[in-house]
């Protein structure tokens, strides 16, 4: 079959013959070259009628039906109510309607928030069958900059842990090899933005959950400072632990669809009054005579080899820009009792209920944590706070003498995927499913935003990520350090083979 003749399915849908390669493209490239155009240049495209809304989404349903079955990103698939927003979307162009600025992309949402009309199951068979009726704001937000929802991308059990699996769907496949994990939460999004199964794809992070997923994916992963995507939803909304954000094949592509989810909204107490406009603006700065801190061992933690040893390689990266990088940490000794304590505080308040009504429908690692919670005091939550205080305090009095905290985003490489969590690194024994990811969650308990950037791969080729952290609410110059990073290295243009 030619590369423009219609597939059974497209013809079905009603989708026109696709053009794979306009003029924009070249015309031997194969066939995927159009799902790893650029979200950037792809919005340009579209913009300059150079590809249609209804192209853009026929190449991508192309790539998932390829891709997908092999890695198992994409749970819900709505191909029949995209192709109807996609026509819409080409009409809407056609009549010279004011366009947003994602018009035409096609956007996969983690399937932990609610999307009106799509199957939404928060990766727990208590949900498996449960359509919203309403959006989540970023779902809200995407749809109105023009985005185009085509699904759902898998989840841990409630985004419990950075393993990427559950009992509705099963495990998401990491695709640079298909025997290790993904990550998580936000695994479905990091392997399908990976993949070129869409351009668009959010996530949310507590500990490490947009950061994590990048890094074992080769993907652009950032978590914004608190407030600069609120949930107006959100049970605890004066809780600084979980932030909702988004991925990228690169930073400019990542910064292009946090400018439409970032903005204030009245119904989030700590909610950033600033328009997210800004993050659409020229990443490129000079960083000439910029104080670098970079990471002795975080007190103790500890790192795989081959982790270690790719991340102190870019050492010479950030001098090659000017920065003047010394080995500096603060203690993060007060994260262990603030993330732990405030977290499992949380997943009780959460789903103590859901689980004394279902107690065989948790997996054991997320039933723990929450009876774990259900066990604090309020002289122990007295205590956590106490301590994130303290941690907040000393962690912005660091970042007074640094503009970034250079660190690993993870401890290890990807593992096996049938391996719920690491039990060990470097001959540390772990007790809890979170234990392993300190690196990311040291940092969440600041509240800082922190980006990580694709720093190469091991010599078994599994990817491994630089985390970037930044100055409290200066969340676009970590975008810009991160983009100077990314253009140093080029570690980003490398796709898995099996895409």
């Amino acid at each position: 079959m030619s590369e423009n003749r219609l597939t059974r399915r497209e013809a079905l849908l009603g989708l026109a013959p696709v053009p794979l390669f306009t003029s924009a493209l070249d015309a031997q490239a194969p066939a995927s070259a159009l799902c790893f155009t650029s979200t950037v240049e792809m919005a340009r495209l579209i913009r300059t009628r150079k590809l249609s809304a209804r192209e853009a989404l026929a190449a991508h349903l192309k790539q998932i039906e390829r891709v997908n079955p092999k890695v198992n990103a994409i749970v819900t698939l709505v191909p029949e109510m995209a192709a109807g927003a996609a026509a819409k979307a080409d009409e809407m162009q056609a009549r010279n309607q004011k366009l947003g600025p994602l018009h035409g992309l096609p956007v996969a949402h983690k399937d932990l928030v609610e999307t009106r009309g799509i199957r939404t199951t928060f990766g727990s068979p208590l949900y498996k069958d449960n359509i919203p009726t309403e959006d989540d704001l970023i779902v809200e937000r995407l749809r109105r900059a023009g985005a185009i929802a085509i699904g759902k991308t898998n989840t841990p059990e409630f985004g419990a842990g950075s393993q990427t699996f559950n009992t509705v769907f099963g495990a998401t496949h990491n695709p640079y090899d298909l025997t290790k994990t993904c990550g998580g939460s936000s695994g479905g999004a990091a392997v399908a933005l990976a993949c070129g199964l869409v351009p668009v794809a959010d996530g949310s992070d507590a500990g490490g959950s947009l950061r994590n997923p990048a890094a074992f994916c080769n993907v652009v992963g950032f978590r914004p400072s608190i407030g600069r995507v609120p949930n107006p939803k959100a049970a605890f909304g004066w809780s600084t632990l979980s932030t909702s954000g988004c991925l990228g094949r690169s930073v400019a592509d990542l910064a292009l669809v946090l400018s439409t989810m970032a903005g204030p909204d009245s119904r989030a107490p700590l909610s950033i009054n600033e328009p997210g406009e800004r993050f659409a603006r020229p990443l490129d700065r000079g960083f000439k005579g910029v104080r670098v801190a970079w990471f002795k061992n975080l007190g103790g933690v500890p790192f795989d080899a081959r982790v270690r040893t790719i991340v102190d390689g870019h050492r010479q990266t950030f001098e090659s820009l000017g920065c003047i990088v010394e080995q500096a940490e603060p203690d993060f000794a007060p994260a262990e009792i603030a993330f732990r304590v405030l977290r499992a505080w949380n997943s009780a308040d959460m789903y103590s209920a859901r689980l004394r009504e279902h107690p065989k429908a948790f997996k054991d690692t997320l039933k723990g944590e929450i009876e774990e919670g259900l066990r604090l005091t309020g002289v122990d939550v007295a205590r956590a706070e106490t301590a994130h205080g303290q941690l907040w305090r000393r962690f912005q009095a660091f970042l007074e003498k640094y503009e970034y905290f250079v660190l690993p985003t993870t401890q290890l490489p990807p593992f096996d995927v049938n391996t719920p969590y690491p039990t060990e690194i470097s001959g540390v024994k772990f007790d809890n499913y979170i234990d392993w990811m300190k690196s990311c969650w040291y940092i969440s308990a600041t509240g800082n935003p922190a980006a990580s950037v694709p720093g190469g791969f091991t010599p078994e080729g599994l990817p491994v990520g630089v985390q970037i952290v930044g100055r409290n609410n200066e969340d676009f110059s970590v975008l810009q350090m991160a983009h100077a990073f990314e253009q140093a290295t080029g570690f980003g243009k490398k796709h898995p083979d099996i895409a």
